[in-house]
């Protein structure tokens, strides 16, 4: 268990060092979109869709419950 711990841990830091040297670099694409305000109509567009899923999830969530309660209950009587 503690080496899938230290792997996951040097992974993580091997992104992170990644994620920082791709950051650095300038992204045109972004630059245009953040110059011409297109960038929040992006950051909530995503926002929008990521709330969808995790809706659906709880919404699944709740109706899988529900049923494993009733297949229980079915299965005691």
């Amino acid at each position: 268990m503690k080496k899938w711990i230290l792997i996951l841990f040097s992974n993580l830091i091997a992104f992170s060092v990644v994620a920082q040297q791709e950051a650095e670099e300038t992204i045109e694409m972004a630059d245009a979109l953040r110059a011409s305000g297109k960038i929040y109509v992006v950051v909530m567009v995503v926002t929008v869709i990521l709330m969808g899923l995790i809706l659906y999830l709880i919404r699944l969530d709740k109706k899988v419950g529900r049923l494993e309660k009733d297949f229980s209950e079915k299965i005691k009587s």
